[in-house]
């Protein structure tokens, strides 16, 4: 049974901008232990001076974790102004470089096979035209290079997204909102495991795992040589 239907999505998420992003770096700022764990688990894949992309970095935490961990080419796309003005301010303050720059997922300003890796964390839910999104990260890998989308699970229990915000350790009034804000907004745009699995096969990728956990699901892929 199909459950994707159509390349645009008439909602694009919460507008991360001003203060709503301001915020939102804040609240994610208290799970940097994640972010450094995920960018030594990444860190561990890559060879010497590889190319990587992080999709929708928002305040770029996971970018400038994984910049100071080798010598990688490190660059950001956030549709958000907000977030690339913030990321940017992180990376200088975190003594890396790393080239956050303004751009849409769809459409993204880079040549043909640019990225030995790509990664994209908590975001492609709100993505506006997500199998596009898709071709976009496969034209801009180059010949076996690898993609990772970790995101959130359409089908999650009101349990599990309480266990795990419970987890996050963000204070009472801030992990009351989360639990919301997956509830009633985020789940919505959340896609199943088959809902991956039909949108992944409309695109150009044909190698590709899905794992889940949780509350979420990790994408590997891989475009061929």
């Amino acid at each position: 049974m199909t459950t994707y239907v159509s390349d645009t999505k008439p909602y694009k998420g919460m507008g991360m901008e001003g203060a709503i992003a301001k915020w939102y770096a804040g609240l994610t700022k208290k799970s940097m232990e994640d972010f450094r764990a995920e960018a030594r688990r990444v860190a561990a894949e890559l060879a010497a001076q590889s190319r990587v992309l992080e999709v929708a970095p928002g305040p770029g935490y996971f970018a400038i974790e994984l910049a100071k961990l080798g010598d990688y080419r490190v660059t950001g796309l956030d549709i958000s102004e907000t977030f690339v003005e913030i990321a940017t301010a992180n990376a200088a303050s975190a003594g890396v470089r790393v080239d956050f720059r303004r751009g849409n997922a769809s459409a993204m300003p880079f040549a043909d096979d640019s990225f030995d890796f790509l990664f994209c964390r908590a975001a492609f839910k709100n993505f506006a035209a997500p199998k596009q999104a898709l071709e976009e990260m496969h034209r801009v890998l180059k010949p076996g290079g690898k993609a990772v989308i970790i995101d959130l699970r359409r089908d999650a229990s009101k349990a599990s997204i309480n266990e795990a915000v419970n987890g996050m350790h963000v204070g009472l009034v801030n992990a009351m909102v989360t639990k919301l804000t997956f509830r009633f907004m985020l789940l919505k745009r959340a896609y199943t495991r088959n809902g991956f699995e039909d949108l992944i096969r409309e695109t150009p990728f044909r190698d590709f795992e899905i794992r889940e956990n949780l509350i979420g699901v990790e994408i590997l892929l891989t475009k061929k040589r």
